[in-house]
């Protein structure tokens, strides 16, 4: 009885021993963002204007802000996708990232200019 009340702490710290737990952070792991920065800017200049939304969507997958506006010209979705690190503080920013802009579900532009012009 004394021998499995011993064994088992034993036990958990030789299996919990290669565990590791993240607190904080973007969600990426050391190196994964630089991938991922480099793939999206792979992607961002295979870009054509008139693009739908949902085949850019899914082939980046999940931005890492998005907004929406609406006027007389139409409605905007802007999806942010992380492209380059300014600080490295673990947290993504929107000036990490490029806007990809969209008006009533077509692609219209990329970029910081882009993203100004339906400001």
């Amino acid at each position: 009885m004394r021998t499995t009340i011993l064994a088992v702490p034993v036990l958990a710290v030789l299996t919990l021993s290669g565990c590791v737990i993240s607190v904080g952070g973007d969600g990426y792991h050391e190196g994964d963002w630089q991938k991922k920065e480099a793939q999206n800017r792979r992607m961002v200049a295979k870009l054509e204007q008139g693009q739908g939304f949902e085949q850019v969507s899914a082939q980046f997958g999940s931005p890492e802000f998005s907004e929406f506006h609406q006027s007389d010209s139409g409605k905007y979705q802007v999806l942010f996708y992380r492209t380059h690190r300014n600080k490295g503080d673990g947290v993504t920013t929107m000036d990490e990232c490029t806007p990809l802009v969209f008006r009533n579900g077509e692609l219209i532009g990329w970029g910081n200019s882009a993203y100004e012009a339906i400001k």
